[in-house]
């Protein structure tokens, strides 16, 4: 084969692809749509396409931190400042996942404003903070005041926000991570752990062992001594997630080292999908297969799938160069958070009016449910890929 450029476009397609794929599964909520597009049940031992996707993205973050690190060394950053930038992103997803799922839990009686009001000044806040604006001489001083401004009304949010009753008020709860949240802690022990294994693919196996045995432990019950961590650090603990990011961190150091070497590169993430597959189906056998309870067999299976898929976008992409109708994946991975957050403000302001834009989810024909769901998918990719032109692009 020949050697393919040395900026990878399957990565960012492949992630523009997962999030199309996110989008479309999580629109799809009326009977009768096949069970193999959704999310299969605690107790049950399946998985659906739903159940793929989170992980999926995952991987694909993974993926990019090798890349994202060896940049800034490359411009200079020091060893501390790169490990700020590390624990300030992964904050930030945090925070901003812990806004958003308290959103629907807001004390209108006590705060007084209505839960639109507030979800919207929500999504406000969080373009005005971290929205990546463009370098201008002329309107730089503008753009420092928006953020500002931003900051300002992020604190207001942070001190006057009140949940449960009147007789009961309380302030933010946890409950989960959310989407955001999880991705955030992901990114966190994923990149941290990029930065000690420098290019070693010997320190990243060992790593990428090392959360597989805590998934394992985890899911067999054996960690209850260390309870008193869950609260905060249950999903560094319960392994899983942090197992599906190194494993892409790996690829990620693969590409690296055999980027010129496509034959080779392909022959290595071959081998490691068929290999987590194996795996995965073999603890099966003690572990069901399920997302709900984050089971080895259902991470193991997860990027078994996402290392086989990158490798045939790797294969068509960058090695045939044959992208053709792919390019709004491409861009839409660019700009991943703007796309998968957009969608949720599009859907506050039809919910609030009643604009009649679902209509295909009431025919009664999971056909048109499906279709509908996919346009969907495909309007918010080129809406979130028009706001990036205008300059409206989150960035952590």
């Amino acid at each position: 084969m020949s050697s393919p450029k040395t900026r990878l476009l399957s990565i960012d397609m492949m992630r523009g692809f997962t999030l199309f794929l996110m989008l479309f599964v999580n629109d799809l909520y009326i009977p009768g749509v096949p069970k193999w597009l959704l999310h299969t049940e605690a107790h049950e031992d399946g998985m659906g396409l739903a159940d793929w996707v989170f992980p999926g993205f995952l991987f694909m973050v993974g993926i990019s931190i090798p890349f994202a690190i060896a940049n800034r060394q490359k411009i200079g950053e020091s060893l501390s400042v790169i490990t700020r930038h590390i624990l300030l992103r992964a904050g930030s997803l945090i925070l901003i996942s812990l806004l958003l799922f308290n959103k629907g839990s807001l004390n209108v009686e006590v705060v007084g404003v209505s839960k639109f009001a507030w979800a919207l000044l929500l999504f406000v806040v969080i373009f005005l903070v971290w929205n990546q604006y463009p370098r201008s001489e002329k309107y730089n001083k503008l753009f420092t005041i928006l953020q500002g401004i931003g900051i300002v009304l992020l604190a207001g949010v942070l001190l006057f926000f009140r949940s449960g009753t009147i007789e009961e008020v309380g302030w933010m709860q946890r409950g989960w991570w959310g989407i955001l949240g999880l991705i955030g802690w992901g990114y966190l022990v994923g990149a941290l752990a990029s930065l000690w294994c420098r290019d070693s693919l010997f320190k990243c196996g060992i790593l990428v062992v090392f959360f597989l045995g805590l998934n394992i432990l985890y899911c067999a019950k054996l960690l209850g001594f260390v309870d008193f961590l869950m609260p905060v650090f249950n999903v560094i603990i319960e392994g899983n997630i942090p197992f599906i990011v190194l494993m892409g961190v790996l690829v990620g150091l693969l590409i690296k080292k055999a980027k010129t070497l496509p034959t080779v590169l392909l022959r290595n993430v071959i081998v490691l999908g068929i290999l987590c597959l194996v795996i995965g189906f073999l603890l099966r056998n003690w572990f069901v297969i399920s997302k709900i309870y984050a089971t080895p067999s259902w991470g193991l299976i997860c990027t078994g799938i996402s290392l086989l898929l990158f490798a045939l976008f790797y294969y068509i992409v960058d090695v045939k160069q044959n992208y053709s109708g792919l390019k709004l994946f491409e861009r839409a991975g660019q700009n991943s958070l703007t796309t998968y957050i957009l969608p949720d403000i599009v859907y506050l302001i039809i919910w609030t009016y009643g604009l009649p834009i679902f209509f295909y989810k009431y025919l009664g024909n999971p056909i048109w449910c499906i279709v509908g769901s996919l346009v969907w998918s495909y309007v918010m990719l080129w809406l979130a890929v028009g706001l990036s032109k205008i300059n409206i692009r989150l960035k952590l």
